[in-house]
């Protein structure tokens, strides 16, 4: 049988709960050293690129907690599908 989100009940959490979920599976995935997929060579490059423009403009970033509330938000106020 395969494992789906309606066999493990996922479906009849609530949203906040399936993100929390999803959260923690993440979490999970990137703790495994096995799971790590080896970036290429562009990646790489921009990568670096990222970590030298924020040394470079620290003070030009949002914190997680405040880009997690503000995507829940806009979340929240779209209309039902």
């Amino acid at each position: 049988m395969a494992i789906t989100i309606e066999s493990l009940g996922i479906d009849r959490l609530s949203v906040d709960d399936r993100i929390a979920l999803v959260e923690q599976i993440w979490d999970s995935i990137a703790a495994d050293p096995a799971a790590a997929v080896p970036l290429t060579e562009a990646q790489r490059r921009e990568l670096e690129r990222r970590i030298a423009d924020d040394d470079a403009h620290p003070d030009d970033t949002v914190p997680w907690e405040q880009a997690k509330a503000e995507m829940l938000a806009r979340w929240s106020r779209l209309p039902s599908r």
